[in-house]
Order: C-alpha cells, then structure tokens, then sequence
C-alpha cells in the first residue's frame, strides 16, 4: 500500500478526529433517518449498521465518517465550534451513502463493511429508493438549519458537488465498455466521482464556520487533492488490499474489468506487460463472467493474481502510489494556505494522511 510518513501521535490524532465526528454525527443523523418513511428507514438503518435485516438493534461496523470528519475540521480550522457544522456534517454524509447504496447495485457488490450490502438483503428496489431518500434528505438538512445565506449556499455547492459525483460514477461506468480510456479521462472521471464530494465537504465546513472567502477556496483545493489521493488509495486496495481490512473480496476490481487509476496506467504504459493485461483485461478477453462482469462472480483467484501481477509490472502500481503521494503533498499545501488554527490544522493533516493510508 501507499506509504506515507505517519507516526503514531499522528494515528492516534487522526483516529481521534474520526471518533469524535461520530459521537457528533451519529445523534443527528439518526433523527434525520428515522424521519423516513418506516419501510425506507429500515433499510437505511441496516446500511448504517445500526438494525440488522429483522429491524433488530445492531453495533456492525459502520464508515469512518470522513466526510463529516473533514467538515468538522475545517470549522474548527476557522475559528468555529465543531458543533455548529452537525448540518453540513449530516447533509454529506447523507449524500455519501445515497451513492453508495446505489453503487452497490450498480457494481453488483454484495458485501459492504463486512456484511451483507442493503440491496442483496433487502432487494435492488429498496435500496434503490432508500438511497434516493437519504438524497433529498440532505437537501432538507441544510434547508433547516439556521444559517441564512449560507444555507443557499451551502445547497448549491452540496448539489453541484452530487451533480458531479453522478456524472463520474455514470463516466465510470461507460469505461467497461470502451477498449481504451485514457489516464487524462480516468483522473477527470475521478476527481468529480470521489474528490467533488470532499472538496465540499471541506467548503461546506469552512463556510459554516465563518471563514474568509480565500480560506474556503483553500479548505476546498485541500479537499480535492485529498479526494484524489483518498481514491487512488482506494483503488490500490481494491487490487492489493486485505480484505479483512476493506471488508470486500480481494481482486474484485479486476475480474469486473473495472478500469480503475493504476489499470489505466498499466494499460496506457505501452510494455509488454500492459500487452497481455489487455488481452486478459478488456472485452472479449477471460477476466469477466457471464453477466459481463460487475462483480456478481466469485473472483478466480489465480486469474486474479495473474492481473495484479500483470498491472504491477506494466509499472501501474508504483504510478498510483507515487501519485497518491504527490496529491497528499499538494492537499497539505492548500491547507497551509488557508491559515488554519493551529490545533486543528494539524487535526486536518493527520487526519488526510490517515486517508492515504488504509492498510490497517
């Protein structure tokens, strides 16, 4: 995985900073779910961890809450009280788990956070329904909150930043059926599938902390770098990771033909190596199933080790990890630019690095 310098103090902040956003979160996030209609709330509330598919209480593992993390921090980096941004806290992680109920069915995954994704348990038309719910739910949050014209702002760039994930997930998509995708159109697909969601979360929380137009601009550069760096981790661990850390089958990325950051890059690089991963690789070659592959297939773990050795020597994985790399380094750049408070600035750095750096 990604190596990046982070010591223990460091984990520790970080880990903090995570929990912390939680305990702030998860009260108001509640209220707002439960204000659901009951059928959708259930499978809301099995998403979140908190029911299990009978409607009974449950403690299962739920998201790091980096998003809300990152708008509380970035509060405090102006000068706020965390507690004033719970709104924009809720609205973005509402939005997060819209997106990802719904690319659970779209990528045919049946297993989220160690358990059974919502739409395997409850079928593709509840969660389909519940995840378009928790959308119009976010909208509703920052309508309610007393903030003025900050909340109209506050939905425009929250809309805007849901306008762009839907269109990278929808650009994402489109790769499986093309032979070739560039790096260039891959990292754009990137930045607006991943990165938009957190540059306004950071935004988000710098606005409702009363920041100074240059500091939000910067929280929010802070935040795109951070996304990708966040997402070309990610899909390292979608070929390299453990599954008991990420909670979903090793290699799946790469028997559903998914053209993440380091395929592109092993299959832009021109060497043998991305020769014969394109053989094996795109259509009409033996890395996907019957359905055409989106994950609903049993990964073939020697299949599977063949492409990660495959991508790895086209130079695919030594590509993402640098480049992960070079956009933590320009995200802690941008938030050195915007003058956080001290204490909370160095929360926020933690706290990215922590991002970039998930194999444990």
């Amino acid at each position: 995985m990604t190596t990046v310098p982070h010591t223990a103090d460091e984990h520790h902040t970080a880990l903090d900073s995570l929990r912390r956003a939680r305990e702030l979160l998860d009260p108001a996030l509640r209220t707002w779910v439960h204000r659901l209609p009951a059928p959708v709330a259930r499978v809301a509330s099995y998403h979140f961890g908190w029911t299990d598919a009978a409607g009974r209480p449950d403690s299962a593992p739920a998201g790091k809450a980096l998003r809300p993390a990152l708008v509380f921090g970035c509060a405090e980096a102006v000068g706020a009280a965390p507690e004033d941004a719970v709104g924009p806290a809720v609205a973005v992680e509402l939005v997060h788990n819209f997106s990802l109920l719904h690319d659970d069915i779209l990528d045919g995954d049946t297993t989220r956070r160690h358990r059974t994704t919502a739409w395997a348990v409850f079928g593709s038309s509840a969660a389909l329904l519940a995840g378009d719910a928790l959308l119009i739910h976010a909208g509703r949050v920052l309508t309610e909150q007393p903030a003025g014209l900050a909340s109209l702002t506050g939905i425009r760039w929250l809309s805007e930043a849901t306008t762009q994930l839907i269109e990278g997930e929808q650009t994402d998509i489109s790769f499986e059926e093309r032979t070739q995708v560039t790096l260039a159109e891959c990292l754009a697909m990137t930045e607006r599938k991943t990165a938009a969601l957190l540059a306004c979360s950071c935004a988000l929380g710098a606005l409702w902390g009363g920041g100074s137009p240059e500091a939000i601009e910067a929280m929010r550069r802070f935040g795109t770098h951070l996304g990708m760096a966040f997402q070309l981790t990610d899909d390292l661990l979608g070929i390299w990771g453990d599954p008991a850390v990420t909670g979903k089958p090793a290699g799946a990325d790469l028997v559903s033909r998914k053209k993440s950051l380091p395929v592109v890059a092993a299959l832009d690089s021109g060497t043998p190596a991305a020769r014969r991963l394109a053989e094996l690789y795109l259509p009409g070659g033996g890395a996907s199933g019957a359905d055409g592959g989106r994950g609903r297939e049993a990964p073939d773990p020697e299949l599977t080790a063949r492409l990660a050795g495959l991508v790895e020597e086209a130079g695919g994985r030594a590509w993402a990890e640098q480049a992960a790399q070079e956009e933590l380094r320009l995200a802690l750049q941008c938030l050195d630019a915007a003058r956080p408070e001290p204490a909370a600035g160095e929360r926020l750095a933690a706290l990215a690095r922590l991002a970039c750096r998930r194999d444990r």
